[in-house]
């Protein structure tokens, strides 16, 4: 093929995944848009440098008018009016039965923070996609046990990579592809004819991005692709993780250049909370540890009200956060404490208004799921509650100070081992590991890593007066790892190599899975 090279064979069962064609829309997708996703790359480094100086993010002067000017965007599709409940995971066979089965409204099938890129998740996650859409998936085990899907399931919607990753299996004229757009391109191309003849859509779930020239790119790759397929305009829907600081400052631009293609905002609020550290890493506040930084904190309050109140000022969907925790049959004790605090979580998102929720677990569908209907009865949404209390204060957005918060020994020792935990688990392939009874995903390991690398470069103190440095983080790390198994199991080793690379360095990595990625085949 012309300037395509494909660098590994397919899987085995994928070979209609990489044809020629498909390949084409991938290729002629980067060509007209990789050198913007250069260029929109190399404005966050500059923005970062400009943070790093002391800048805060702040609402943009040359976008005003967008933000006091009234407009909608599109009316959402029928089967994305009722977005209660939304469960998420890796494009993998049997979860995506499974949540699929779930009862859930929608579920998020994932080629990001979930799924450990290697070449084989990919390829044959675009493939289960294919057969999934065309009711043809099955999953048996060793014993005999089959899955299949149920008359009725969820609305699929899809998450590619960020626009800052690369595919090293494809170059297209010798350069690695934007793992975005060959994402997106080859989801696209297999099926969104398949989905409108079956009264739905190529829908997207849109993460990381860090501008509304950023979704300004989607929106231009959505018209390209659509022309390239003879599919109407509009027929791609995208709903946006508002998961960057600098994002939630660009929730109008953000609605205003995907208008046409828009669905809603997710509070992305993992992903959120390691922007915040990320990007205001030189600044005053450091945070507590994990545990202590809710949705109920200051920061993160202003953040999910405003995004409430965005959306349904522009007629979109405002989607809540992620619960991750995943119910265990041993410990009923446990579940029901931990579904309580779930009950909690999703009470809060009704009463500031979000029209649905995140869950990680089939298990927890029926307790969100209860919480919506029981505030909505038969309306599909409360798109109608505009939140004009709610003020866009800059300040209140960037003011990260948690009252009595604190790091513990725990929270220390607990970064450090979830984090070597889901390492090891992500090198070998899985990117959705089970940790303590919660879903750890990239982005929750980013969270435990940053603050790992905040606290030793900003000299922070643990409750007992130890100041935390490097010398202390690998003591703690040391300790830690016979608790996960030790050097020799799996792969730790190198999750050991890239956790002291993230912590140690002097210079802040801007993503995990970029010098991960290298260990990935």
């Amino acid at each position: 093929m012309d300037g395509i090279q494909v660098l590994s064979r397919a899987p085995e069962a994928t070979d209609a995944i990489l044809t020629k064609e498909a390949l084409e829309l991938v290729a002629h997708l980067h060509r007209t848009f990789n050198p913007r996703r250069q260029e929109l790359l190399a404005r966050r480094a500059e923005r970062q440098t400009r943070f790093d100086a002391g800048e805060l993010p702040g609402f943009l002067p040359e976008t005003k008018a967008i933000r006091e000017s009234d407009w909608k965007v599109a009316p959402a599709p029928p089967d994305l009016q009722k977005r209660w409940v939304e469960i998420t995971g890796p494009v993998e066979r049997k979860m995506m039965i499974n949540a699929l089965n779930s009862g859930a409204s929608v579920f998020m099938a994932d080629f990001e923070d979930s799924l450990a890129p290697t070449w084989a998740n990919v390829v044959q996650g675009q493939q289960n996609l294919k057969d999934a859409i065309r009711r043809t998936i099955v999953f048996s085990t060793p014993v005999g046990k089959q899955y299949r899907l149920n008359a009725e399931t969820a609305t699929l919607l899809v998450r590619p990579r960020g626009w800052h990753l690369p595919e090293k299996h494809v170059l297209v004229d010798g350069a690695p592809v934007s793992a975005s757009l060959f994402d997106a391109g080859l989801y696209l191309f297999h099926n969104a004819y398949a989905l409108m003849e079956r009264g739905t859509g190529p829908y997207f779930y849109l993460p990381k991005m860090e501008s509304h020239l950023e979704a300004r790119l989607w929106n231009d790759v959505f018209v390209a692709a659509q022309a390239r397929l003879s599919i109407p305009k509009g027929t791609i829907r995208a709903t946006v993780l508002i998961e960057t600081l600098p994002a939630a400052f660009e929730m109008d631009e953000i609605l205003f250049e995907l208008k046409d293609h828009m669905s809603g905002l997710n509070a992305g609020r993992w992903d959120y909370l390691f922007s915040l550290i990320k990007k205001l890493r030189t600044h005053a506040d450091v945070l507590p540890e994990r545990g202590q930084v809710t949705m109920t904190v200051p920061f993160m309050r202003a953040y999910s009200e405003l995004l409430v109140k965005t959306c349904h000022r522009r007629g979109a969907h405002a989607m809540g956060g992620m619960a991750p925790f995943i119910p265990t049959r041993k410990d009923p004790e446990l579940n029901a404490k931990a579904l309580a605090k779930v009950k909690a979580d999703k009470d809060r998102e009704v009463a500031d208004g979000f029209d649905g929720t995140w869950v990680a677990h089939p298990d927890l569908v029926p307790t969100a799921w209860e919480v919506f209907e029981k505030a909505f009865g038969t309306k599909p949404n409360q798109k109608e509650r505009l939140r004009e209390d709610v003020v866009a204060d800059a300040r209140k957005l960037t003011d990260l100070a948690v009252p009595g918060g604190t790091i513990t020994d725990a929270g220390l020792r607990l970064n450090v081992n979830v984090t070597l935990q889901y390492l090891n688990s992500w090198l070998m392939g899985n990117g959705a590991a089970a940790i303590f009874n919660l879903m750890e995903d990239a982005a929750t390991a980013e969270i435990s890593r940053a603050q790992l690398w905040q606290w030793i470069s900003r000299k922070a103190k643990l409750a007992d007066g130890r100041t935390i440095t490097k010398d202390l983080y690998r003591q703690v790390r040391d300790e830690e790892l016979p608790k996960v198994g030790g050097l020799a199991a799996d792969r730790m080793k190198e999750a050991v190599e890239i956790l002291d690379r993230l912590v140690l360095d002097d210079t802040f990595a801007e993503f995990l899975t970029i010098p991960a990625y290298a260990y990935l085949e």
